[in-house]
């Protein structure tokens, strides 16, 4: 199905910046509008630029006249300050799905998660169909369920309107080290020394992740096609402590997970590291995603495995990696402003 206009909300993030390429590449999609806070140097073939926040500016007329809408906009931190990422997530893309509606978008594609998931088997795959009440301790996985909510009522209300759930697992790329050593681990993680001699092996560490080209190449087909409703996202193998050792070179410790969380707890306290606790407690209970329907009803196929997708990620974090983008730049003071905020309160 060829699409003629294609407007993509956070179009600078780690996500964004690989739809906005896969989206120029494929010569079935016309024209591109980037949709980002700060406009950046980089860019790609049939994109033009907005710069408009979510939560404040007029949408409906940037939406006009497109054929879909991708929202990826989301802000991870100030942790510390849960109702400036209400705000900005929550009642952000409200105001997106509100702003569709009225332009007339007859196709929105949203940015899920499997954070929307309910706590759920590590053994054996849960299906499209699994409870999305997310973790409550933790806003990132509050919100994504919110969001789930929200999308019920719309999808009623407006029933022309073609809604795609996107639900991925962890996404990884080289150009996306610096933004996320920031956003989770803060400054103080030695990366050009990562090389940790353990990794613990903790109950409940088994997770999903993929290469975000290939999460982006998910994201241009349910742009095109007719497909509905939420759709899984990951990469094999399922990531586990076995995994993560091989990849880091170090070595598997069975130990419980009480005083790791106790020692993050203290560390987010005393504002040493930006990740919430919550977070944390929420990676050890999601659940494992089943992709069948992905691969069939998408025909979606990811090119690299996790492991691939880690491997690169972590190169790209001992060599400081980035992107000329305000959320991706290795050294933007725009790029470090929540970590700012979320520090100095």
């Amino acid at each position: 199905m060829t699409v003629d206009r294609i407007v993509v909300t956070g179009a600078t993030g780690n996500v964004g910046t690989s739809v906005i390429e896969a989206l120029s590449a494929d010569p079935e999609v016309g024209s591109i509008v980037g949709v980002a806070r700060r406009k950046p140097e980089w860019t790609a073939d049939k994109t033009t630029w907005h710069t408009a926040d979510v939560l404040t500016d007029n949408l409906v007329e940037i939406f006009a006249g497109a054929d879909v809408v991708i929202h990826l906009a989301w802000q991870f931190q100030p942790t510390h300050q849960p109702v400036t990422t209400w705000e900005a997530n929550v009642l952000g893309s409200v105001r997106v799905f509100d702003a569709v509606a009225a332009a007339r978008v007859p196709t929105l594609v949203y940015a899920s998660s499997v954070g929307a998931y309910s706590p759920g088997p590590k053994d054996v795959p849960v299906a499209e169909s699994w409870p999305t009440h997310g973790w409550p301790d933790a806003a990132y996985t509050r919100e994504k369920a919110y969001i789930e909510r929200v999308l019920d009522s719309f999808e009623l209300a407006q029933p022309d309107v073609r809604v795609v759930r996107m639900r991925p697992g962890f996404l990884f790329k080289r150009e996306s080290a610096s933004q996320q050593r920031r956003l989770f681990a803060g400054r103080l993680l030695p990366v050009r020394r990562l090389r940790p001699p353990i990794v613990p092996d903790l109950p409940g560490l088994r997770f999903q992740a993929l290469h975000t080209a290939d999460a982006a190449q998910a994201y241009v087909l349910a742009a095109r096609s007719d497909i509905r409703g939420p759709v899984n996202l990951a990469a094999d193998p399922v990531v586990d402590p076995v995994l993560l050792a091989e990849c880091l070179g170090a070595r598997v410790v069975a130990a419980p997970a009480w005083p790791v969380r106790m020692a993050l707890s203290a560390a987010w306290r005393l504002h040493l590291v930006p990740a919430a606790p919550g977070l944390f407690d929420a990676v050890l209970r999601l659940p494992i995603m089943d992709c069948t329907r992905a691969r069939t009803e998408l025909g979606w196929t990811p090119r690299q495995t996790s492991r691939a997708a880690i491997a690169e990620f972590l190169g790209g974090l001992r060599d400081g990696a980035g992107m000329d983008t305000a959320p991706l730049h290795p050294e933007s003071e725009t790029a470090v402003s929540d970590e700012v905020i979320a520090g100095s309160r």
